[in-house]
């Protein structure tokens, strides 16, 4: 009876610390390829197609499906260079959570890096 009483807790557990550090190495990886984005889009003469193939390429083949990017470089230099990377969590983890009320679905891991043009 214990454990009948005890599995399901344990399980949520287990499922629940799984679900986590998948996103959180999905978070990292999202933030590298921001940063990485940014960089190359601070030096002149990068085009956006570079931009973003640069942080796909980042990203790898699961994350990168679903990713949307968009980059606002600044013509001169010193002028600031946005890269926004957003990436549905579905894509980065199984939704082992949704019996229970914390679902996936219309959530995103979004990352934002702000640099100076060279």
């Amino acid at each position: 009876m214990e454990l009948a009483m005890t599995l399901p807790i344990l399980l949520l557990m287990l499922f629940a610390v799984f679900e986590f550090s998948m996103l959180f190495f999905a978070r990292g990886t999202v933030v590298e390829a921001s940063r990485l984005g940014a960089r190359a889009a601070t030096h002149p003469g990068t085009s956006t197609e570079y931009i973003e193939e640069s942080v796909r390429a980042a990203l790898g083949p699961k994350l990168s499906r679903n990713a949307e990017v968009v980059t606002e470089i600044g013509t001169y230099a010193g002028d600031p260079v946005l890269v926004v990377v957003k990436v549905p969590m579905r894509a980065a983890s199984p939704d082992m959570l949704w019996p229970v009320g914390f679902g996936l679905r219309d959530k995103y891991l979004i990352a934002e890096t702000v640099m100076q043009r060279e």
